[in-house]
C-alpha cells in the first residue's frame, strides 16, 4: 500500500529509478582455469550448457516424416534422411500438439507461441515470456550476451523469443552486423594472457552499485501495481550490472574460442540466399558460445508466413501450401515437401557447425541443447496436430539422444519443460489451461535428473 506521506513526480520517479538501478549485484564470472583436458573447470566445475532454439516455418509433410518404430532402433523416413549425420546426438518427437482451448486459431502463431510460451492468447499480439527467459534466470551467468536472435529472412520481426509482456525480441538480420556485435568494441578474447579493466566500466559500475538503499526505499512507498513495474524495470538495469561486473573481470580461458571469418552476403529470401545467410548465422553463433560471449541463442529460419523460394519458381513457400495440389499418386504436395527437406538440411548444417568445435574429449554440441520447432503440423490445414519437433545435443549429459519418442496427443509443451528441467530450472509445472505440464519425458532425461 502507498505511503501518502511519500510524493512522487514523474521526474521524482524516474531519478529514483535512476538512483535504484541496483537490485542485486550479479555475481562475476569465477576466475577458475579450465582443466588439462578442457572438459571442466580447474576446480571440476563443468563447463555451462548452452540452449538455442531453431524455428522452421509451416512444418513437414504428414506421413513423411514420422519414423515407425519408438526409441533408438528406428530408420529415418526420406524426408528427414537428412538428419541421419547427427543422428544419434538428437532426438525426435511425434503426435504432439498444441491445444488452443476455445481460442480462435491464430494461424501461423498459435502453434510456436505455444510451444515458446506455454500459453496461448486470443491475440496474436499478447505475447509473453519465452522459456528462454526462463532458462537465463537460472543460468545466472555473466555473458556480454543475455541471448543473441538472428532470423535468415531479412525479417527482423521473426522470432519467437519475449522476455516480460513487451512484445518479441527483434532478430539481427545481417551475419556481417552481428560480426561486428560480437567481435567488434567490448570483446575480450578470453585466452589472451594481458586483461585490463576499461576505467570508464569502472566507473559506470560504481555509480550502479551505490543506489540499492535508495531503490528500496523507493520500492517500499509505491503501490503494488508500480511495484510490479519498476520491478521490470529494475531487471533490465539489473542486466548492465551483471554485464559490467562480467566486463571487470578476467574471463576464464576457453581453449576451443577463435575469431571466424565471415563474407558480406546478399541477405533475401531465395533459399540459397537463407542457406548462406544461416550458414554464416551458425558459424559466428557456434564462436560465440565457443568464446564465452552467450549461453542463449535464437535462429529463425524463415518467418511464419514463409517467405522462401525455390528457383524458378514464382510462389513462396507459405502460398504454396495453399496453392499446391496435392499429387494424386505420390499423395502430397512435392514442392512443398523438397521446401521441408532444404529446412532439415539447414538445420543440419547448424549441428555440424557446433559439433566440429573440439572441447577436450567432447564437442560445443555436446554440452548444449537446440530445440527445433515449428507452427503447424500441416501447414495447408493450419493443424495444431502432430507437430515435428526435435532436440539435438546432450546438454553436457543431462540428455539421452538418439531417441524417437511417440508421444501421441501429447501437449508440445512438455518437450520444452523437459528441456528446463535437463538444465536445472526448478518447477513443478509449465505452461497453461490444457498446455500446462507437470511431466517431463524421463526417456531422455539422464538417471540423475529424473527425479529433480
Amino acid at each position: 500500500m502507498m505511503n501518502n506521506k511519500l510524493k512522487y513526480t514523474r521526474r521524482s520517479l524516474l531519478r529514483g529509478a535512476m538512483n535504484g538501478a541496483a537490485v542485486a549485484m550479479g555475481l562475476p564470472v569465477l576466475e577458475s582455469l579450465l582443466n588439462v583436458n578442457g572438459t571442466a573447470f580447474a576446480d571440476g566445475t563443468d563447463l555451462p550448457p548452452c540452449f538455442g532454439s531453431w524455428f522452421f516455418g509451416l512444418g513437414l509433410t504428414p506421413g513423411r516424416w514420422e519414423p515407425e518404430l519408438v526409441g533408438s532402433q528406428y530408420e529415418l523416413p526420406e524426408h528427414i534422411a537428412v538428419l541421419q549425420p547427427i543422428r544419434e546426438q538428437r532426438n525426435i518427437f511425434s503426435g504432439l500438439q498444441i491445444f488452443l482451448d476455445g481460442k480462435v486459431n491464430q494461424n501461423h502463431v498459435s502453434g510456436a507461441q505455444g510451444q515458446m510460451t506455454g500459453l496461448v492468447t486470443k491475440s496474436a499480439a499478447d505475447y509473453d515470456e519465452s522459456f528462454d527467459a526462463i532458462i537465463d534466470r537460472t543460468f545466472g551467468s555473466n555473458t556480454r550476451f543475455r541471448t543473441l536472435e538472428v532470423a535468415c529472412d531479412g525479417n527482423s520481426s521473426s522470432g519467437w523469443t519475449a522476455r516480460g509482456q513487451n512484445g518479441k525480441t527483434p532478430c539481427q538480420v545481417s551475419p556481417l552486423e552481428l560480426y561486428r556485435r560480437i567481435y567488434g568494441e567490448g570483446f575480450t578474447d578470453p585466452n589472451k594472457t594481458d586483461f585490463s579493466p576499461d576505467p570508464a566500466v569502472m566507473v559506470r559500475h560504481s555509480v550502479l552499485s551505490a543506489v540499492k538503499e535508495q531503490r528500496q526505499k523507493l520500492m517500499n512507498n509505491v503501490s503494488s501495481n508500480d511495484r510490479s513495474r519498476l520491478e521490470e524495470y529494475f531487471t533490465s538495469l539489473r542486466d548492465v550490472e551483471q554485464k559490467l561486473a562480467y566486463e571487470l573481470e578476467r574471463p576464464a580461458p576457453l581453449p576451443a574460442c577463435s575469431v571466424p571469418t565471415i563474407d558480406d552476403q546478399e541477405i533475401g529470401t531465395m533459399i540459397a540466399q537463407v542457406q548462406n545467410t544461416h550458414k554464416q548465422f551458425a558459424t559466428l553463433l557456434s564462436h560465440a558460445l565457443a568464446c564465452g560471449q552467450t549461453r542463449i541463442f535464437h535462429v529463425t529460419l524463415g518467418n511464419a508466413f514463409s517467405t522462401l523460394r525455390l528457383p524458378g519458381e514464382p510462389s513462396a513457400y507459405h502460398a504454396l501450401t495453399h496453392e499446391e495440389p496435392i499429387d494424386p499418386v505420390l499423395g502430397y504436395q512435392p514442392k512443398c515437401k523438397v521446401l521441408g527437406e532444404q529446412c532439415m538440411g539447414f538445420f543440419v548444417e547448424l549441428l555440424q557447425a557446433m559439433d566440429s568445435i573440439q572441447e577436450g574429449d567432447g564437442t560445443l554440441l555436446d554440452r548444449s541443447v537446440v530445440y527445433a520447432f515449428t507452427d503447424h503440423g500441416e501447414a495447408r490445414l493450419h493443424s495444431m496436430k502432430n507437430l515435428p519437433v526435435f532436440t539435438a545435443g546432450g546438454a553436457g549429459g543431462r540428455l539421452k539422444t538418439g531417441l524417437h519418442v511417440a508421444a501421441e496427443g501429447d501437449a508440445a509443451t512438455r518437450v520444452g519443460f523437459t528441456i528446463q528441467r535437463a538444465l536445472g530450472v526448478v518447477s513443478n509445472r509449465w505452461g497453461t489451461e490444457s498446455n500446462e505440464v507437470s511431466a517431463p519425458y524421463s526417456e531422455v532425461l539422464a538417471l540423475s535428473l529424473i527425479h529433480i
